[in-house]
């Protein structure tokens, strides 16, 4: 066994959250060590937006993240803004761009922003341990000691930033919830957020339209998103349906609407300038071929406009802008691009993500429960909690 390292703080996760917190602190004169299991840092980041990674949204605000306690994330958003990391990103001659709805991206690669968190850590003289798992935790005299490999180190404070178990293959576990637990913390039960949907039974006869999509409203509950909506040999994918499945519960239904900027009396109009068409050609002039097929052939209306009566054409016309999907699940953890619930702020600081119960305790990014839309919110909760408790440690 080697002598024990002493630091002023340990961050478990080399993720995003976790190489900020470093970071900042860092660079505050604080003694760092980052451990993670995995054999390289930020590999969410690296993934991300498509290898360019939606870094962060002009629009991160807090009504755009789900939580038990929808007031918790608006203390580090409001210090750490979107401005704040878009300068970080700026100092460090990133080239980036903004694509629909406030998402901002790289023009190169998701490798610049995980350089780019090194390089601030390298800044702070932080260390940086890879590749080996966590293999004990103990707290007692107001010291911290964690074990891994054949090493151990103590400080007096402790930041859980491993995530949750969304994307498993990169590394992902509970591990966060299981040390949270074990301090007394509180867990929201975790489910997958911003994952595919699933259908069965007689709609899944919607799988013949695998890699149909369309700009739709999609509805769960009171929320909806309009944005694409993609079929798939599963269920149904794409970004609206992403953002509803973290609203969305098991045994619910969705609605899609198809046509989001059509008017109630749409298809009485079509009728009016195109009598001899028919439904499915009337539909094929705004949505996909394959699809207007489909929905026609659902409806039932199969002759030309002119000899079908208004109510038809009305009631055709709700069904459209109200389609209802009834999924038997989701993709699981596997597909989701982050978790909904974790760590319950009922027990943590918001205004430093310190544990009430345990001083010197601390938890940010995926780990809490605190999850953002698609489109680079999550990355900006990420940035914004870990700078949050940077600055109490």
């Amino acid at each position: 066994m080697s002598k024990i390292e002493r630091f002023d703080a340990i961050v478990l996760g080399a993720g995003g959250a976790g190489l900020m917190c470093a970071a900042v602190a860092g660079q505050r004169g604080r003694r760092l060590l980052v451990l993670d299991h995995a054999d390289a840092p930020g590999k969410k980041i690296l993934i991300s937006g498509g290898g360019r990674c939606n870094f962060t949204n002009l629009n991160a605000g807090a009504d755009r993240y789900l939580s038990a306690n929808p007031h918790f994330a608006k203390s580090a958003l409001g210090r750490y803004r979107a401005e704040d990391f878009i300068a970080l990103v700026d100092r460090h001659g990133i080239a980036w761009h903004e694509k629909t709805l406030g998402q901002l991206f790289c023009d190169g690669s998701s490798r610049q922003i995980v350089a780019m968190l090194l390089d601030e850590c390298d800044k702070g003289e932080v260390t940086l341990r890879l590749g080996e798992p966590v293999r004990g935790v103990e707290h007692g005299d107001g010291l911290f000691r964690v074990a891994w490999g054949d090493s151990e180190a103590t400080a007096p404070s402790l930041v859980i930033a491993t995530g949750g178990p969304s994307i498993p293959k990169l590394g992902a576990t509970g591990f966060a919830y299981e040390l949270a637990r074990r301090f007394g913390l509180k867990v929201v039960e975790p489910r997958p957020a911003l994952v595919p949907l699933t259908l069965s039974g007689e709609e899944a006869l919607f799988r013949s339209l695998s890699g149909v999509s369309a700009e739709v409203v999609a509805r769960a509950g009171k929320t909806h998103f309009r944005e694409a909506a993609l079929f798939t040999h599963k269920g149904l994918s794409g970004p609206a349906i992403l953002q509803i499945s973290s609203y969305w519960r098991h045994g619910e239904q969705i609605g899609v609407n198809f046509f989001p900027d059509a008017a109630p009396d749409w298809l009485i109009e079509a009728k009016r300038a195109r009598p001899r068409a028919t439904l499915r050609a009337t539909l094929a002039r705004v949505i996909p071929e394959r699809l207007a097929e489909a929905l026609a052939e659902r409806i039932g209306l199969g002759s030309e406009l002119a000899n079908l009566p208004d109510r038809a054409l009305l009631e055709a016309g709700r069904r459209l802008a109200d389609w209802r999907f009834s999924p038997n699940g989701t993709e699981g953890f596997a597909k989701a691009e982050v978790t909904v619930g974790g760590i319950a702020t009922a027990g943590l600081s918001s205004q430093t993500m310190e544990a009430r119960s345990v001083p010197g305790l601390y938890a940010i990014g995926e780990a809490v429960d605190v999850t953002g839309w698609l489109g680079g919110y999550n990355f900006q909760w990420a940035w914004a909690s870990g700078w949050a408790a940077a600055q109490a440690l």
